[in-house]
């Protein structure tokens, strides 16, 4: 398998990262994972019968030096790279503009849109090298205006990153794709919500992109759930 692609993930160790490692797994890709929980990523690995397929890398995505070393340690161990997603985020933010804390703010700021940025700065060069496909995880949140909601505003940041690294690469060969899920059932909410799609549903959006040939440029895909019947 020395020759089958490499998909690096971000925010690998549980929802939508993780129900997209196992998706790549099966699609008989080489992956690099890379979250802030070591033990999460390491069961992930076992539970993926890791053979030298999987390489785990503890990354907080807010720091440069972690995302460069990822990238470093990610051409060491498999020479390239060929698929990266920037999945990584966080919400949690009650209160709104008038009561939200602003450290919470921050620190959601630097997860899902520097953290972004940085995660796309770090993987460009392998990614020229592949010709490879650049995934982002942005959200129906980030397409219409939600009351009060600084995550919202982070994934219109968010969109605008897919749109603009498009354009920068334009005629390079890389493909971008914005992924953007409605409400999904994942450990991202403090209460699990009702009427939600699952994090296998946007790995399955995620990997139809990747499948597509080298000439087809998904550059977006919105998955909400179904109506609920009345």
């Amino acid at each position: 398998m020395a020759n089958s692609p490499v998909m690096l993930i971000t925010g690998a160790s549980s929802g939508i990262g993780a129900a997209t490692a196992r998706a790549a797994a099966r699609a008989g890709y080489r992956l690099v994972l890379a979250a802030r929980s070591e033990d999460k990523l390491a069961a992930l690995a076992q539970e993926l019968g890791d053979s030298g397929q999987v390489l785990t890398v503890q990354c907080d995505v807010q720091s440069g030096d972690d995302q460069k070393a990822m990238v470093d340690r990610a051409l060491a161990e498999f020479g390239q790279i060929d698929a990266v997603f920037a999945n990584a985020g966080r919400g949690g933010e009650p209160g709104g503009f008038s009561g939200a804390d602003p450290e919470v703010w921050k620190d959601m700021i630097l997860t899902n849109i520097y953290g972004v940025g940085l995660t796309v700065q770090h993987c460009l060069p392998a990614l020229r090298e592949s010709q490879g496909h650049l995934l982002l995880t942005g959200s129906a949140a980030g397409r219409v205006t939600i009351p009060g909601s600084m995550y919202s505003a982070t994934k219109w940041a968010v969109s605008a990153i897919g749109y603009g690294v498009r354009e920068e690469l334009r005629g390079s060969g890389i493909r971008v794709t914005l992924i953007e899920p409605g409400m999904v059932d994942t450990p991202f909410f403090d209460e699990r919500p009702a009427h939600a799609l699952k994090s296998e549903d946007i790995a399955n959006a995620v990997m139809y992109a990747v499948s597509q040939p080298a000439h087809v440029d998904v550059n977006e895909i919105l998955v909400r759930p179904t109506p609920a019947q009345q």
